[in-house]
Protein backbone atom coordinates (compact mmCIF):
# COMPACT_ATOMS: atom_id res chain seq x y z
CA UNK A 1 0.00 0.00 0.00
CA UNK A 2 1.37 3.42 -0.89
CA UNK A 3 2.52 5.92 1.72
CA UNK A 4 -0.28 8.21 0.53
CA UNK A 5 -2.89 5.60 1.49
CA UNK A 6 -1.25 5.03 4.87
CA UNK A 7 -1.27 8.80 5.53
CA UNK A 8 -4.93 9.01 4.51
CA UNK A 9 -5.75 6.31 7.04
CA UNK A 10 -4.92 8.84 9.77
CA UNK A 11 -6.39 11.95 8.09
CA UNK A 12 -9.96 12.82 9.15
CA UNK A 13 -12.78 12.72 6.59
CA UNK A 14 -13.44 16.15 5.12
CA UNK A 15 -16.66 18.11 5.55
CA UNK A 16 -18.05 16.63 2.30
CA UNK A 17 -18.15 13.16 3.92
CA UNK A 18 -16.34 11.51 1.01
CA UNK A 19 -13.78 8.83 1.85
CA UNK A 20 -11.73 6.22 0.01
CA UNK A 21 -11.89 2.47 0.47
CA UNK A 22 -8.43 1.04 -0.12
CA UNK A 23 -8.75 -2.68 -0.84
CA UNK A 24 -5.39 -4.14 0.16
CA UNK A 25 -5.72 -7.56 -1.49
CA UNK A 26 -6.91 -6.29 -4.88
CA UNK A 27 -5.11 -2.93 -4.82
CA UNK A 28 -8.30 -1.11 -5.78
CA UNK A 29 -9.23 2.31 -4.44
CA UNK A 30 -12.90 3.28 -4.42
CA UNK A 31 -14.42 6.64 -3.51
CA UNK A 32 -17.50 6.56 -1.27
CA UNK A 33 -19.65 9.67 -1.74
CA UNK A 34 -21.77 11.01 1.10
CA UNK A 35 -24.98 9.75 -0.53
CA UNK A 36 -23.88 6.11 -0.93
CA UNK A 37 -22.93 3.33 1.45
CA UNK A 38 -19.57 1.59 1.33
CA UNK A 39 -21.44 -1.60 0.40
CA UNK A 40 -23.13 0.09 -2.59
CA UNK A 41 -19.74 1.29 -3.84
CA UNK A 42 -18.17 -2.15 -3.35
CA UNK A 43 -21.05 -3.83 -5.20
CA UNK A 44 -20.83 -1.28 -8.06
CA UNK A 45 -17.14 -2.18 -8.42
CA UNK A 46 -17.98 -5.89 -8.68
CA UNK A 47 -16.73 -6.74 -5.17
CA UNK A 48 -18.95 -9.45 -3.71
CA UNK A 49 -19.68 -8.85 -0.02
CA UNK A 50 -22.43 -11.02 1.47
CA UNK A 51 -25.36 -8.94 2.72
CA UNK A 52 -28.69 -9.68 4.35
CA UNK A 53 -30.40 -6.90 6.29
CA UNK A 54 -28.62 -3.81 4.91
CA UNK A 55 -29.17 -2.01 8.21
CA UNK A 56 -26.25 -3.09 10.41
CA UNK A 57 -28.29 -5.51 12.48
CA UNK A 58 -27.33 -8.99 11.26
CA UNK A 59 -23.53 -8.84 10.74
CA UNK A 60 -23.62 -10.72 7.43
CA UNK A 61 -21.55 -8.06 5.64
CA UNK A 62 -18.95 -7.75 8.42
CA UNK A 63 -15.63 -6.85 6.75
CA UNK A 64 -12.11 -6.80 8.18
CA UNK A 65 -10.48 -3.36 8.54
CA UNK A 66 -6.67 -3.17 8.37
CA UNK A 67 -6.19 0.61 8.51
CA UNK A 68 -8.16 3.71 9.40
CA UNK A 69 -11.02 4.07 11.86
CA UNK A 70 -14.58 3.06 10.97
CA UNK A 71 -17.49 5.31 11.89
CA UNK A 72 -19.59 2.51 13.36
CA UNK A 73 -23.29 2.98 12.71
CA UNK A 74 -24.34 -0.62 13.21
CA UNK A 75 -26.22 -2.31 16.03
CA UNK A 76 -24.47 -5.64 15.56
CA UNK A 77 -21.01 -5.13 17.08
CA UNK A 78 -20.64 -4.66 20.82
CA UNK A 79 -19.00 -1.46 22.07
CA UNK A 80 -15.82 -3.40 22.77
CA UNK A 81 -15.82 -4.85 19.24
CA UNK A 82 -16.39 -1.39 17.76
CA UNK A 83 -13.53 0.03 19.84
CA UNK A 84 -11.15 -2.56 18.34
CA UNK A 85 -11.71 -0.93 14.89
CA UNK A 86 -10.68 -4.13 13.11
CA UNK A 87 -14.02 -4.78 11.38
CA UNK A 88 -17.07 -2.85 10.23
CA UNK A 89 -20.43 -3.25 8.54
CA UNK A 90 -20.18 -1.59 5.09
CA UNK A 91 -23.97 -1.62 4.69
CA UNK A 92 -24.36 1.31 7.09
CA UNK A 93 -21.04 2.30 8.68
CA UNK A 94 -18.67 4.85 7.20
CA UNK A 95 -15.13 6.04 7.93
CA UNK A 96 -13.74 8.61 10.33
CA UNK A 97 -10.61 8.82 8.14
CA UNK A 98 -10.08 9.90 4.55
CA UNK A 99 -8.97 6.34 3.78
CA UNK A 100 -10.37 3.13 5.23
CA UNK A 101 -8.21 0.13 4.38
CA UNK A 102 -10.08 -3.16 3.99
CA UNK A 103 -8.89 -6.75 3.75
CA UNK A 104 -10.48 -7.20 0.32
Amino acid sequence: MSDHMNEGASTPVGPDGVFTLALVKSGKQLQVPADQTALQVLESAGIDVPMSCGQGICGTCLTRVVGGVPDHRDMYLSGEEQDANDQFTPCCSRSKNAVLMLDL
